[in-house]
């Protein structure tokens, strides 16, 4: 069977007033669209994964949103982490929980506040891709195609002089590559075999708990003496003593750059982790002068290139303003340069 995980524990609130530490990004209408983007998340992979199977893992703070936000899906598919961790041991608890209920079960693991533009290519793509991991020890990761020299971004580098025999849109890793200064991302575009690291993982619940077995042996016997408890009453209690021993570190150095069967799949359809304001920008509808306005009612006059956020204002008006962030939420108003974002937190500190 094939199961969906959504990890939607992150706590950023790099598009303060909107998001904040206790409503993160990923349970907020970011786009405008009436859902928010945890909820499109569940929407997208609705043709490819039955609702049972559907598992989100977050934090305490935040079960009751997720219950909010998602009422159709089983109270027992919310897993709650009593501590951030990172990806690898919210990965290794899920994949253990799933092994328990499901031991054949073919797994898809995403983060629940990235948008895609796509659907359809979208669901072709990781369709194809649980295709090639329902049977074989193979761990895949999506590489999206570079339009610019993000240096927000991690890389895969990949091997392109040969596919899988199983499937022409699949290839080797030949290295991960961390976040690259300006200069090192424009060499890696130049290429056509380096790809954004978008952070979505297909592999079947055995290759996954055997990577874990091999390479993060005090993770897995952290997981592995927890197999009695599993689905029970007790195993909220026993996740709360044992998950703060597992070490802080990523799925990518715990796991992804040991491993020897990567796979990359090159796929292209309209992606963003939607990092920044001037990321939100690029990928929302923009008017003939680059602004981008998202609420009931906004007007913009001789401005451009502008993201003006404003849900839960009745109108708004704005007049000469070039390449500006607009954002309104709770009674906070920002107005700040898109070239100074990197400075939101160090308002939202003082303010």
């Amino acid at each position: 069977m094939n199961h969906l995980v959504i990890m939607a524990g992150g706590v950023g609130s790099r598009f303060w007033p909107m998001s904040t530490a206790q409503h993160p990004k990923q349970f907020i209408d970011v786009l405008g669209v009436g859902k928010t983007l945890l909820q499109l998340t569940v929407e997208r992979f609705g043709q490819l994964v039955a609702p049972e199977n559907i598992w989100v893992v977050t934090n305490q703070a935040y079960i009751d949103i997720v219950r909010q936000q998602l009422p159709d899906m089983p109270v027992g598919n919310i897993l709650c982490e009593p501590c951030r961790r990172n990806t690898a041991p919210c990965i290794a608890y899920v994949s253990w929980r799933i092994k328990a209920q499901d031991p054949k079960a073919n797994i898809v693991v995403t983060p629940s506040d990235h948008i895609v533009t796509n659907v359809q290519e979208f669901q072709r793509i990781i369709s194809s891709c649980m295709d090639f991991t329902s049977d074989s020890d193979a761990i895949i990761t999506l590489g999206m195609k570079p339009t610019r020299p993000e240096t927000g971004y991690g890389y895969i580098q990949a091997d392109l002089s040969a596919s899988s025999l199983r499937n022409k849109q699949i290839f080797r890793v030949d290295s991960f590559r961390e976040k690259p200064d300006l200069e090192t991302a424009q060499q890696y575009i130049k290429k056509s075999n380096y790809f954004w690291n978008a952070g979505i993982f297909i592999w079947n619940v055995t290759t996954i708990v055997n990577a874990f077995r091999v390479y993060q042996p005090k993770i897995t016997r952290i997981f592995e003496s927890l197999n009695n408890v599993y689905g029970t009453p007790d195993e909220q209690a026993a996740i709360n003593e044992r998950f703060p021993q597992c070490e802080n570190i990523s799925v990518d150095y715990a796991i992804m750059e040991k491993a020897e069967e990567i796979f990359v799949c090159p796929a292209d359809f309209g992606w963003s982790d939607l990092g920044t304001w001037g990321s939100l920008l690029q990928q929302s509808q923009r008017d003939l002068y680059g602004n981008a306005a998202i609420g009931p009612d906004i007007q913009l006059f001789e401005s451009h290139g502008c993201i003006v956020h404003t849900m839960q204002e009745h109108r708004v008006i704005i007049q000469g303003l070039d390449d500006y962030i607009v954002a309104e939420n709770n009674g906070t108003l920002l107005i700040c340069k898109l070239s100074e974002e990197q400075r939101i937190k160090q308002f939202q500190e003082q303010s």
